[in-house]
């Protein structure tokens, strides 16, 4: 089912009449996942010979984005409509077996800190607490990470368990993207077998152009790509607000040359980084399309332009939330939320301006931190 724009409409007036309840709940409800379901956000990222869509990354981003500009919670937790890119490193038995009931299958994680997972008849028997598990009160399976051997670069394995196999703490308590659920993780003694685990990253069993894009870089993309929806709601919002009387009798906003330039040189900087988002996501799809792997360089810079993304369009939104003047500290100003959401992008591990060190490196023919490539 390939999404239409009605559909797409659809959901953007659902979240923007809830955006105030995922805020005060802390979590988006299964009722409304159900809705992103429907609306094939959730088969995204399905192998299209399990029926999924399968998307081209751009068209996934630029629906995360729409989103985003409503409500950020929202736009973050349909963000991992793109994360069953990594299930395809599993057997293909077992994704038939996952997406027996269809493709529409909401994965949710909290991968970190890893824990160790004893080794025993059936499987791995694990327990411990990950952190940050982004949607998860409204997950259909969830992934952990454990330490029960490393591959040949190090990385953990995922094990994948049922809601009934995990307790989610309640502890998301945070001053952006309130509406994540981004919970802790607790599990107790559950065994899961070896061929229900994978490692991030690792080589696809699915043959789709899709599984060839770069998996890690794709995952920093939907996130950064909150950001810019925000950043778009933020500027968008100052730019309505310039032909407002202000409180002290003042010229309006927009007869003020401070006022324009500002919101000129902030328009030019989101469209800037808007594009080279963009354009680097094409590049590389265009060539795992037909079938070529995504060069070093290539996987540098989507990682670049993520990195990039959040931090200019925080910038973007710390600079509207200024040019609205002294509205904006109103509990009921929509720069409240603007601000405290963008504010929490850039601060991903993904996303901090370390990548640019690491995107230095690689530019420079030098060797960038373990884990940058």
């Amino acid at each position: 089912m390939t999404q239409t724009p009605s559909e797409l409409d659809r959901v953007l007036s659902l979240v923007a009449e809830r955006r105030a309840e995922f805020e005060e709940r802390r979590h988006i409800p299964r009722d409304v996942i159900a809705e992103f379901k429907k609306a094939g956000i959730y088969r995204a990222s399905t192998p299209k010979q399990f029926g999924g869509d399968a998307l081209p990354p751009a068209d996934f981003l630029r629906i995360i984005e729409r989103i985003s500009a409503v409500d950020a919670s929202a736009g973050w937790v349909a963000s991992f409509g793109s994360s069953l890119i990594y299930l395809a490193a599993l057997p293909l038995d077992i994704q038939a077996e996952l997406y027996t009931d269809g493709p529409d299958i909401v994965f949710a994680g909290g991968l970190f800190p890893v824990q160790p997972a004893e080794l025993v008849d059936g499987g791995y028997r694990i327990s411990g607490r990950w952190k940050f598990a982004s949607g998860c009160k409204g997950a259909d399976i969830l992934g952990v990470g454990i330490k029960a051997g490393e591959d040949q670069a190090g990385r953990p394995l995922t094990a994948i368990l049922r809601p009934d196999q995990v307790e989610i703490a309640e502890n998301w308590d945070v001053i952006g993207l309130r509406g994540t659920g981004s919970h802790d993780l607790v599990v107790d003694g559950a065994v899961v077998a070896p061929e229900w685990t994978f490692v991030r990253g690792s080589e696809p069993t699915v043959n789709e152009a899709l599984y060839r894009y770069p998996s890690v870089p794709y995952a920093a993309q939907v996130l950064a790509v909150v950001g810019l929806g925000v950043a778009r709601a933020a500027l968008d919002h100052v730019i309505a607000q310039g032909g407002r009387a202000g409180y002290t009798g003042a010229p309006k906003p927009a007869d003020r040359a401070t006022y324009r330039i500002s919101v000129g040189q902030a328009e030019a900087r989101l469209r800037s980084v808007r594009a080279f988002f963009y354009e680097i996501t094409e590049e590389v799809w265009a060539s795992v399309e037909v079938g070529h792997p995504a060069t070093r360089e290539q996987v540098s810079l989507l990682r670049l332009a993520s990195a990039h993304l959040a931090k200019t369009s925080f910038e973007v939104v710390r600079a509207a939330y200024q040019l609205a003047g002294i509205p904006a500290i109103a509990d009921g100003s929509p720069m409240q939320r603007y601000l405290r959401d963008a504010s929490v992008v850039p601060q991903h591990a993904f996303l901090q301006e370390g990548m640019y060190d690491g995107a230095g490196a690689v530019l420079m023919g030098v060797q960038p931190f373990p884990g940058y490539l």
